[in-house]
């Protein structure tokens, strides 16, 4: 007796947004964040990338990773939300990076520091192609391997090293002229 045949053209129950939000938040959440937008930004485009899904879930092939489909979305958003005028225009202290209380640090200097050095890597990280920080944030502070990284991405394991490899190079350039500039006292 033979199995039961499958049927490959049967379509896939599309999940709703409420199901992918519920499912998917924490990763759309940390991929806008891989992608500089700013944890106090982070719910707004959150909310404009569900929207974007909403009005464009009927576009999803369903035979490829809806994780891919989406870090597309949040892509697109983040570049989106880091080209309006406000945004580059803020100051770079960020309201959330100042302590709602007084530091509990015994030494106050060395967290004014920590912030300023924090500050100034994000603001380096900037500077990188979206998809250039994902990856190099995913690998290098987050130490997921490649393989996730092109899972999560529906990308090749290839296409992981070369974006991590220029991303490095591109990280390595910016990190020359940071330190050129700082070397004749400008700030940029």
């Amino acid at each position: 007796m033979h199995p039961p045949a499958l049927d490959l053209a049967a379509p896939v129950a599309m999940p709703t947004v409420a199901e992918i939000a519920a499912r998917e938040g924490s990763f759309l959440w940390l991929t806008l964040q891989r992608m500089g937008v700013r944890r106090d930004d982070c719910a707004d485009v959150l909310q404009n990338v569900l929207l974007v899904v909403h009005q464009k879930l009927h576009t999803f092939d369903s035979r490829g990773p809806l994780r891919a489909w989406l870090y597309g979305v949040c892509l697109r958003e983040a570049s989106v939300h880091r080209r309006r005028a406000w945004v580059r225009r803020e100051l770079p202290v960020a309201p959330s990076s100042m302590p709602d209380s007084p530091s509990r640090e015994a030494d106050p200097e060395g967290a004014a520091l920590s912030r300023e050095q924090r500050g100034r890597f994000d603001a380096m990280l900037d500077e990188l192609d979206a998809d250039k920080r994902a990856v190099l944030v995913m690998y290098e502070i987050e130490e997921q391997p490649c393989e996730e990284i092109a899972a999560m991405l529906g990308v090749p394991v290839g296409t992981v090293h070369s974006r991590l490899h220029a991303a490095r190079n591109a990280f390595r350039a910016v990190l020359e002229r940071s330190k050129k500039r700082d070397a004749r006292g400008g700030t940029r």
